[in-house]
């Protein structure tokens, strides 16, 4: 039983990490400002985050934006309204992809979308080297379970660390499908609780639409957002300041984009 309990610690552990360079420092500080890194720690966030996560910084906020920018309609390029649910897993892989192309090509609309951002896309990937990350994760597995015997342990920490293609999918698929809503917004972005619970107040979409600079993504006496208990931590610890936990509307210019493309039917 020690035994187990140790693999679910090093599992959740591992998970954390992943989930709190995701959420807390690419998605709320990188993407939307609504969070300053100190400039030790987006130092660190920008050189070792593609090594941490499998996942280029530049090119996840550059993905992430356009989504906000074109939400649920024909050009979001991860929507499950144009994808359904599960074909959104395949769409939110290959917009990344295209993205990082995109980056690198120093192409249009990619660029303009990440203007601000003085970094550029990681030499893993200019280099199309974008496996190797997953290949020493991999391999520390391998030395824990292999070396040592301990294939449980070693399998806990690779699922922990290495868990961000099912975050994004269950974030991107139903919470813009399933769940309710607290803003009447153009998108048919929703609030899901259980996904908020498992990604760290990710589920909260519907409230992260209508509030895109916001630190904090429940709105609610019930909502409960584990991102944001992080990120006051850090923020008490001095390696972030958060910027706003405001309640405030779209931006105007992402309500003129989106006037006139209403939400399609989500698909299964």
């Amino acid at each position: 039983m020690l035994y187990i309990g140790i693999c679910i610690a090093v599992m959740v552990a591992a998970y954390v990490v992943n989930i709190t360079f995701l959420s807390v420092f690419y998605h709320r500080g990188l993407t939307h400002g609504a969070i300053t890194l100190s400039p030790r720690l987006r130092k660190f966030v920008v050189f070792s985050g593609n090594w941490i996560t499998g996942i280029d910084p530049k090119g996840w906020v550059c993905l992430h934006r356009l989504h906000h920018e074109y939400s649920d309609t024909a050009k979001d390029p991860h929507s499950p309204a144009i994808y359904g649910i599960v074909g959104t897993m395949l769409a939110q892989l290959r917009g990344f992809n295209v993205a990082l192309r995109g980056l690198i090509k120093k192409q249009e609309p990619y660029t303009s979308v990440v203007k601000d951002l003085e970094f550029d896309v990681s030499w893993l990937n200019r280099n199309r080297m974008w496996y190797v990350p997953y290949v020493v994760h991999a391999l520390i597995a391998l030395v824990i379970g292999w070396g040592f015997g301990l294939w449980l342990l070693g399998a806990a920490y690779w699922l922990g660390i290495m868990s961000h293609p099912l975050q994004g999918w269950m974030v991107n698929a139903f919470g813009h499908s399933k769940g309710y809503r607290n803003y009447q917004l153009k998108d048919a972005s929703t609030n899901n609780s259980i996904v908020a619970w498992i990604v760290m107040g990710e589920g909260f979409q519907n409230n992260h639409h209508q509030s895109p600079s916001s630190a904090k993504f429940s709105h609610k006496w019930f909502e409960v957002d584990m991102g944001y208990g992080i990120c006051r931590l850090f923020n008490t610890l001095g390696l972030i300041t958060i910027n706003s936990i405001a309640i405030e509307p779209m931006p105007d210019h992402l309500q003129t984009q989106v006037e006139h493309l209403q939400p399609a039917t989500v698909g299964s």
